[in-house]
């Protein structure tokens, strides 16, 4: 499904039916555009892109996961991660489309997909998949939603560019989780078993 609608944005976008929809959009953000909203947007731009949006964030997330025990779910993150932002490059490569004018940042070449939407939609969905809950996939939601934004809001992108963007990173999180869900459904059983354990043996020093 998600490869369908990115095939349908990428055959709209190459096909021009899109240029309206992100001029408007453009325009509507320009003529908002207010200082209050600058600082938030350039923390999301530092926070999902360059050294430490692509390596920093990513490292950490799968230290963590590595510390906590969680191998699969580690080596299934750094994946999604990598093959995210290499299908993001070479989609930028085959389209080269040039970036908004009004644009408030600085940015590389190719503005469709947008790199920061496809890496936060890639974190929202594997570690909605790793950690399956409610207030994970909330935040991963809000937390994407708001990088959408803010890239339109710069001038970074065009809306079509994030629209792919997400859907080509939750794509990508999404096809590889197939192959090691079992994997990832064990560990997750495994580490709830050691949690049990833990608080048994808390309460028996408690008691004792």
């Amino acid at each position: 499904m998600l490869a369908a609608l990115l095939g349908l944005v990428v055959v709209v976008r190459a096909n021009g039916a899109a240029l309206e929809v992100d001029a408007e959009w453009m325009s509507e953000i320009i003529e908002h555009r207010m200082t209050v909203w600058e600082v938030p947007s350039l923390f999301m731009n530092t926070l999902g892109g360059g050294l430490f949006g692509v390596f920093v964030v990513p490292l950490v997330i799968i230290l963590v996961l590595v510390l906590i025990k969680r191998p699969w779910a580690a080596g299934y993150y750094l994946g999604a991660t990598v093959l995210s932002a290499v299908g993001v490059q070479l989609l930028k490569q085959v389209f080269g489309r040039a970036r908004p004018e009004d644009i408030l940042v600085t940015s590389d070449f190719g503005s469709f997909p947008s790199g920061h939407v496809a890496n936060a939609a890639t974190m929202a969905v594997c570690l909605a998949i790793i950690f399956p809950r409610l207030w994970v996939v909330l935040a991963g939601a809000v937390y994407t939603i708001v990088m959408l934004l803010s890239r339109t809001y710069l001038g970074a992108h065009w809306l079509t560019d994030t629209i792919g963007g997400l859907l080509l990173g939750a794509g990508v999180a999404i096809v590889l989780w197939a192959p090691v869900a079992a994997k990832l459904d064990g560990e997750r059983a495994l580490a709830a078993r050691r949690r049990l354990e833990r608080q048994r043996k808390r309460q028996k020093t408690l008691t004792s």
